[in-house]
């Protein structure tokens, strides 16, 4: 697909002179650039979520399961040297 975008001729000129250096048209370094844009921004949006739901959870409600699971660990590991 085309499209038509309208940039800064310092941005422009930096583009043009890093396409040249890759080897690659300029529109592959633009789409390039923009798959890696997504793909970050896409990553915050995945931390940004789960941040969301870990703030919505009491940590006292999983208290004893912690607990009980590092004393099952303290028991199977009791007799083992370090």
């Amino acid at each position: 697909m085309e499209t038509a975008i309208f940039l800064p001729d310092t941005l422009f000129e930096k583009a043009e002179q890093t396409a040249h250096y890759m080897g690659i048209p300029r529109g592959k370094l633009f789409a390039l650039a923009v798959e890696d844009y997504i793909n970050r921004y896409n990553g915050e949006m995945i931390t940004q979520k789960l941040n969301e739901v870990y703030e919505k959870i009491n940590p006292n409600e999983f208290a004893r399961d912690l607990d009980v699971g590092l004393e099952s660990l303290r028991n199977f590991t009791k007799d083992d040297t370090w």
